[in-house]
């Protein structure tokens, strides 16, 4: 089950189209997602969790809680909409092709990807970016 929640006015997803794509991303490397939720949330939301689980003080984009076991895909991803919308503008991408990235982004990670060395931040990108392919708009 994916479920998208919205801690601020961003405007809502297609989510069945991103559910879709999901399922899709998880089954290419043997994965299932049982249960996943993204938040959508402002920076000020983000920061406040970063602080009280991470004790970073920092704006993020994105973090991901991982509940997942042996293959059973399960975890809390929350996404700063102003971050994405920031992002987008620094690295003069489109803003729903950056809400993607990070949408997979907090996905790979449940999947085992980090991006702690240049080498997992580089494979991570490789990721992103196939995986971002696969997503189409079903009419």
């Amino acid at each position: 089950m994916i479920s998208f929640h919205y801690q601020n006015d961003f405007t809502h997803i297609d989510a069945r189209n991103y559910r879709r794509w999901l399922c899709e991303v998880a089954s290419v490397e043997n994965n299932v997602i049982r249960k996943l939720d993204y938040i959508f949330c402002s920076d000020d939301y983000l920061l406040e969790i970063n602080q009280q689980f991470l004790d970073h003080d920092t704006y993020t984009d994105i973090i991901t809680f991982d509940y997942s076991s042996e293959g059973m895909l399960e975890g809390e991803i929350y996404i700063s909409t102003d971050r994405v919308k920031d992002n987008a503008a620094v690295f003069d991408v489109d803003e729903s092709d950056e809400l993607r990235r990070v949408i997979v982004h907090g996905l790979l990670h449940l999947m085992g990807y980090g991006d702690k060395t240049l080498h997992e931040k580089n494979l991570m990108r490789e990721k992103e970016s196939e995986m971002m392919q696969m997503f189409h708009v079903k009419q």
